[in-house]
């Protein structure tokens, strides 16, 4: 053929080049396992809700523990009607569909494993969201699954959650939520996260 020029197959790297493409391969191989920004879960309501959440009243967390005011048959879902409608918000923030991200909070175990490592629970941005605290609204609570499983022996100890989030309803027997997880990673927040 006419024109064409020939391909050199046999293409040699210089010692220069080399050490380029390894120190290159290094670099993104450390930036591979470096962790996630913290995303703050005001992030994961529309901005109206923020505005909403942040006009609320104070809500009085003076009910003793147990009492059916907040945590009842609906389990997680509100009890109490007479608090804003910002907390029964099932609103999402639609750019964070298909985001990798890294949530800090607390879980509500749902489904364990055989040897008892929980695989899918409510993460909820803070402790005792289940017994004597208002519920969030379901814009505030992400559904974790984590086939790797975890320990959940104290669910007032915090964690990080890592992974996929996407926009989901989710509803089971304890909560409706908005947003789940695929997670990559669940470890439990250190001294050293501090």
């Amino acid at each position: 053929m006419h024109g064409v020029p020939a391909l050199d197959c046999q293409r040699r790297e210089t010692p220069t080049t080399m050490r380029h493409l390894l120190l290159a391969l290094l670099l993104s191989a450390g930036l591979a396992h470096a962790e996630l920004p913290e995303t703050d879960w005001l992030d994961l309501m529309p901005p109206e809700d923020r505005k909403a959440l942040e006009e609320m009243p104070d809500i009085s967390h003076d009910s003793p523990e147990g009492d059916s005011t907040f945590y009842g048959a609906d389990g997680l879902r509100q009890q109490d009607k007479d608090l804003p409608a910002v907390m029964y918000s099932a609103k999402t923030v639609a750019a964070l569909d298909g985001k990798t991200m890294r949530l800090g909070g607390y879980p509500v175990p749902l489904e364990s494993d055989e040897k008892g490592n929980s695989t899918l629970f409510f993460l909820v941005p803070y402790p005792g969201a289940c017994i004597h605290v208002p519920p969030p609204p379901p814009n505030q609570l992400v559904l974790v699954r984590y086939p790797k499983g975890i320990p959940l022996d104290d669910i007032y100890a915090p964690l990080w959650v890592s992974g996929e989030l996407k926009v989901e309803n989710v509803s089971n027997d304890l909560a409706d939520a908005a947003y789940a997880m695929e997670a990559g990673e669940v470890r439990p927040v250190t001294d050293e996260d501090l």
